[in-house]
């Protein structure tokens, strides 16, 4: 079994073997584990299940987390586009609100998926739960997006530590907007290379991004960056539909997100040492909670 490592290994394979993209990830994937295809795919709804549970929570609860840095938002949302609705409709509404709910409900120490990190879990779950609720989206398809995702994110991590400590938010956040715009053509009907171009034209767009949480915790600004990064994945995939195409080939534009976090000061990847969490209010936050705790 061809185990494919790039964009342009997984295309071929594809293409010889007359599969989309879940088809050919899943074959390696059940292969590499020594299990059956089917059972892979019920690990799969496992994780798709869990992300719906963990929405659910997170949109229920007012709880703010043990730092007292995050917490509410979810709520607040809510309650104002109930009041106002959202000028791009509610399919925005619900991918913002699930997107900030899924973040919270981490910060609270909830059961998340990581996808692919924790501080970048609301992303792929508020594009998938809300296009399969929206549209009513099978089970079988639910899971083929996902497999979709995850392999387009274990292709970029072969060149890339998906962690903001080795290559800043573009590795977490900019890569799960990259994964979720994948799954969003997919569940949209693109072909395998308009999956593969809607997830570099997000992640294109999102290079350089630092990771400086205040305080060292996945929460300000990472809990934020959540429904941001899900809209993103919404425009990219759009692009991608529209037929417009990245003029750098995917896996080139892998090797500068590879690059970017290599040339990429130790001070913004995950130290909490420069950027927003040595700003005037990151340090007071900073000397509140050590004094709390």
């Amino acid at each position: 079994m061809i185990i494919t490592e790039t964009f342009e290994e997984l295309l071929f394979e594809c293409s010889k073997n007359d599969f989309c993209i879940y088809e050919q990830a899943q074959a390696e994937e059940a292969f590499e584990q020594d299990i059956s295809v089917d059972r892979l795919r019920d690990i799969v709804y496992r994780n798709i299940k869990t992300m719906k549970d963990c929405i659910a929570n997170g949109i229920k609860s007012e709880e703010i987390s043990i730092s007292g840095l995050s917490g509410g938002d979810c709520k607040k949302l809510q309650i104002y586009f109930e009041n106002t609705p959202s000028l791009f409709g509610s399919f925005f509404e619900k991918m913002t609100i699930y997107a900030l709910a899924s973040a919270e409900e981490n910060a609270r120490m909830g059961r998340i998926v990581a996808c692919p990190t924790a501080g970048s879990c609301g992303i792929v779950p508020a594009i998938l739960v809300t296009l399969a609720e929206g549209k009513n989206i099978s089970q079988d398809i639910q899971i083929n997006g996902l497999i979709t995702a995850g392999k387009i994110g274990q292709v970029i991590s072969n060149k890339v530590r998906l962690a903001g400590a080795a290559a800043g938010c573009q590795a977490e956040c900019g890569v799960a907007s990259g994964m979720a715009a994948g799954l969003l053509t997919y569940f949209r009907g693109g072909c395998n290379e308009k999956i593969i171009n809607a997830a570099i034209l997000a992640i294109k767009n999102i290079l350089g991004l630092t990771c400086d949480p205040v305080c060292g915790l996945v929460e300000v600004p990472c809990v934020k960056r959540n429904p941001f990064l899900a809209i993103h994945a919404v425009t990219a995939s759009e692009l991608a539909l529209a037929g417009i195409e990245s003029k750098i080939p995917p896996d080139e534009v892998i090797d500068v997100l590879a690059r970017t976090g290599n040339l990429m000061s130790p001070v913004l990847k995950e130290t909490s040492q420069g950027g927003l969490a040595k700003t005037k209010t990151g340090i007071e936050l900073e000397k509140l909670l050590e004094n709390k705790l």
